[in-house]
């Protein structure tokens, strides 16, 4: 039976997640300096909803799946260290463009962008494959695992909607326009290190 301490431990463990750098929020605060904090939510959004899929998949023995057929990790795995070196390629092309001059973003897009993210992020497989089988126990009602799903998406969105408030501010975008280049090829960096790093993983 699913307990409200469990809940809490579950929480905890999702917010270190969330603010400890990864490509995640490293594609929010992108989008959020970008186009804004519409831009950034939406994004945040895609993110969400995509993760707490995740964790409903490893409510659902998503866990069974990877012991019994290693090659499906590893399909999963390299998939998404491609996914996020090309965000890092997109990044670095994109450093030196004028913010003003970039094509919109649709809310579709934004949406799609972060779905996609996480769709193939491993981190975000790990953390719903391995922490939440530490913290919940088996046999969780198909109830609970909507309220841990529903609870997980709530503060995933609440989050990065904090950081898409805190980076499209008016003097954090102007602080940002002043460095672009150089926060734009530092992120591309950071997260070609993430994808390098995931494809030399075993």
């Amino acid at each position: 039976m699913l307990t409200v301490a469990q809940l809490l431990a579950f929480n905890l463990a999702l917010l270190l997640a969330l603010i400890a750098p990864g490509p995640a929020f490293l594609v929010c605060v992108q989008a959020s300096l970008r186009g804004g904090r519409r831009e950034g939510v939406l994004t945040g959004l895609g993110l969400g909803v995509m993760a707490g899929l995740w964790t409903l998949a490893a409510l659902a023995g998503l866990d069974t799946v990877f012991r019994l057929f290693p090659f499906v990790y590893t399909a999963m795995r390299v998939g998404g260290a491609i996914l996020v070196i090309v965000f890092a390629v997109l990044m670095w092309r994109g450093a030196t463009s004028p913010v003003e001059t970039a094509a919109p973003v649709s809310p579709h897009r934004a949406f799609l962008r972060g779905f996609a993210l996480n769709l193939g992020n491993p981190k975000s497989i790990l953390f719903a494959a391995g922490v939440l089988l530490v913290i919940f126990p088996p046999g969780l009602s198909p109830v609970e695992m909507a309220l841990i799903v529903g609870n997980q998406i709530a503060l995933e969105v609440a989050v990065y909607a904090a950081l898409a408030t805190l980076m499209s501010r008016a003097a954090v975008r102007t602080r940002y326009l002043a460095f672009k280049p150089l926060i734009g090829r530092a992120t591309a960096i950071v997260l070609g290190g993430l994808g390098l790093r995931l494809l030399v993983t075993t």
